[in-house]
């Protein structure tokens, strides 16, 4: 073609507006330009150079590549994975209501670490849905991973350090004459749930979907191998992780308080659900909801949540000196991070009580002396 020239590599030719045009051939054989035009043959040049040498290399990527919605990729992430229905319902609310607003129409390959530093920075100057943003972005990290994983990305724009840390609030930890007058408080058929959930370590789903068979009073022993979710209706499920599966042993302190519940309110059967509702239909968090509230209310705690009883337990066996080891075991999980944080609680409790036992001491010290200093002889010289 006239005004073009061959190259080994690419060729070179000359518009009509007097500018560069580069073309390079790609490793599927496709002819394509450079992104921009070249003021000179030189530049145009030093560009194929260096485009040749990124092919050679391995690293070449298609520009073309991520220009798919984030929309349709996302909801197509989330469709590819095996997820818990609870879980697959978090993801597609979140998609829906914090990332598809802004990035759902976007080419994956035009959103840029800054419109996620703009994106992320308007949902926290929000009053609602402030406590959703880390999940949202760590969803999108997640999702881009993928994209960047096949090609079609060349790297992840979720780059914010600390951007996916939750500022989670510390929640209380009840003591244990609260929590029996929590169980005094509530509806009897409740008492023994408030009890399990917490000298079991049971997560409420798991409390939800606990048979009778799974319940052993003689051996002092709960078993979780099933669990329920309320998300649209209940759905029986399994534990999440393998850790999930597990058997704890209960203190005698509640034995009884269980034995009469099974007798009086547990469905019959060792496929019975140990905790039913009212007309012995299957448990409902939103049921359960209102009973819980009228307890807290009854006994003066305030934004005291159910899961805060598995918390306080947690804290309990810590505080019992179980082992980093049994503390996972016990609560069900399978990384040592959260168990860690109880543990570390229990060496500040520790701590607390060597203190006042160093206290105590001093003070029993003090008064010694000052006695012994009452019974001393006057010294030689003194005025008496």
């Amino acid at each position: 073609m006239a005004g073009e020239r061959k190259r080994d590599f690419g060729n070179i030719r000359k518009l009509a507006s007097g500018r560069f045009q580069a073309r390079y051939r790609v490793p599927d054989g496709e002819l394509r330009p450079a992104p921009m035009t070249f003021a000179t043959k030189k530049a145009a040049q030093r560009w194929l150079t260096l485009k040749e040498a990124e092919i050679a290399q391995g690293d070449w990527f298609n520009p073309e590549a991520g220009k798919i919605p984030f929309g349709e990729f996302g909801a197509e992430w989330v469709k590819d994975r095996d997820l818990t229905r609870k879980t697959r319902r978090t993801y597609e609310d979140l998609l829906r209501l914090h990332l598809n607003p802004t990035f759902g129409d976007m080419h994956l390959n035009e959103i840029t670490t800054a419109d996620v530093r703009r994106w992320r920075a308007s949902r926290l100057r929000r009053k609602r849905g402030r406590g959703q943003v880390p999940k949202a972005y760590r969803l999108m990290r997640a999702v881009l991973n993928t994209a960047v994983a096949d090609k079609l990305l060349r790297e992840n724009p979720c780059q914010i350090e600390g951007a996916g840390q939750e500022d989670t609030e510390e929640r209380p930890v009840l003591s244990v004459p609260e929590v029996f007058k929590l169980a005094d408080a509530i509806k009897p058929r409740y008492r023994a749930l408030v009890l399990l959930a917490t000298f079991g370590n049971m997560r409420w789903g798991e409390l939800a979907g606990l048979r009778r068979q799974y319940l052993d009073l003689d051996k002092r022993t709960v078993r979780v191998r099933e669990t329920v979710t309320d998300v649209g209706g209940l759905y029986q499920g399994k534990p999440k992780s393998k850790a999930g599966y597990r058997t704890v042993s209960l203190p005698e302190l509640i034995i009884a308080d269980l034995r009469h519940h099974m007798e009086t309110y547990a469905a019959p059967g060792p496929n019975g659900f140990v905790f039913v509702g009212v007309r012995g239909n299957q448990l409902r968090r939103g049921n359960f909801s209102k009973y819980w509230a009228d307890a807290c209310d009854a006994v003066g705690l305030e934004d005291v949540h159910l899961h805060d009883l598995r918390h306080t337990g947690n804290t309990y066996a810590a505080e019992a000196g179980a082992s980093l080891r049994e503390l996972m075991k016990r609560m069900g999980h399978s990384s040592s991070k959260a168990a860690l944080i109880y543990l570390h609680a229990r060496e500040e409790r520790e701590r607390e009580i060597a203190d006042r036992l160093g206290e105590r001491a001093a003070e029993e010290l003090r008064a010694q002396r000052d006695d012994s200093d009452d019974d001393d002889p006057p010294l030689a010289g003194a005025r008496v």
